[in-house]
């Protein structure tokens, strides 16, 4: 039977009740594959082989859900807001998965359903593209759009990723802003546009960008390069103050495992960070504070912590 449902499923794995009952399966013979955990079954009358949706993570198999929704769609629809920006693989920190979102071409009123979001509005020319197949809201529609059903802090990483990875340009982000201060639910999208900066390299930058303007603390500069007598950029830091003598860098896990070097350990990577930091202290003077992801769910102490040591209080 795998052969067979193989053979029908499509690049994504995906097969239809209806490609099912084609090549000779009924009803009972997908329900005995879905109890014997051969197919998964997806929504009502779609499937995956069952081998196929375990290798999948959440983000997967969203946009597994999501192909499964256009396939059986009986409107057009085009992916749209967070499943749009999945599958343009923007990072969806904290962003509710079990939903598909989808837009209306046909400009009819959207609905909720069977954990369908369709949603309609007006789209311009450039706002719809193509990847691999599948149509879907542009980056920058996408973006925004995302303003719109969620708050500042979760659209900031998508805005900043998408932004950093030059797939929208900030300019074309204000001006479809612009255009939008008569829609509804566009409060925060002003805000998290004017906030997004395309020098931020991780959530966990974007996140302390948030909370940096969240707690009224001076603008840092962002990714900001140290240079040694000579001239030459010897080290680079996340944020920094140089007006008050002080730079921060974030502890995040991948700092110490994503990027190690070749044979080097995690102890290795701890004291080459180490070292960076002694030589931007020697460098130009300044002090050092390090965050980390604790440090971002307790943001008002940690604000306070930050704004006493800009005021020339102690690094501990």
């Amino acid at each position: 039977m795998n052969d067979l449902l193989s053979h029908i499923s499509d690049p994504d794995g995906i097969f239809l009740r209806r490609d099912a009952l084609a090549v000779g399966l009924d009803d009972r013979g997908i329900a005995r594959a879905v109890r014997a955990r051969v197919i998964h079954r997806v929504r009502h009358g779609t499937y995956v082989l069952a081998e196929h949706w375990a290798q999948l993570d959440d983000v997967g198999r969203h946009l597994v859900r999501a192909k499964g929704v256009l396939r059986t769609a009986k409107a057009e629809l085009v992916l749209s807001h967070i499943t749009a920006l999945a599958l343009l693989g923007a990072p969806l920190w904290g962003l509710p998965l079990g939903e598909v979102h989808v837009t209306r071409l046909d400009g009819r009123a959207g609905r909720r359903e069977a954990g369908v979001a369709q949603h309609s509005g007006a789209l311009l020319p450039g706002d719809v593209g193509e990847s691999g197949g599948v149509r879907h809201t542009s980056a920058t529609r996408s973006a925004l759009d995302l303003t719109m059903i969620t708050d500042v802090e979760h659209s900031l990483p998508v805005l900043d990723h998408l932004l950093h990875v030059g797939a929208v340009q900030h300019g074309d982000l204000c001006r479809s802003a612009r255009g939008r201060t008569v829609w509804p639910y566009t409060l925060s999208t002003e805000i998290a546009v004017r906030l997004a900066n395309e020098r931020s390299e991780s959530v966990a930058e974007s996140r302390c960008n948030h909370m940096f303007w969240r707690g009224g603390l001076p603008k840092p500069v962002a990714q900001y390069e140290v240079a040694d007598g000579h001239g030459r950029t010897v080290a680079r830091v996340d944020f920094a103050w140089p007006e008050f003598g002080l730079f921060l860098e974030f502890d995040g896990k991948e700092k110490y495992t994503k990027y190690l070097k070749q044979g080097e350990s995690i102890v290795d990577a701890v004291l080459r960070e180490k070292k960076r930091e002694e030589l931007v202290c020697r460098l130009t003077g300044w002090r050092c504070i390090r965050l980390t992801w604790a440090d971002l769910h307790r943001p008002h102490e940690t604000v306070n912590y930050i704004r006493a040591v800009l005021a020339g209080g102690a690094v501990h």
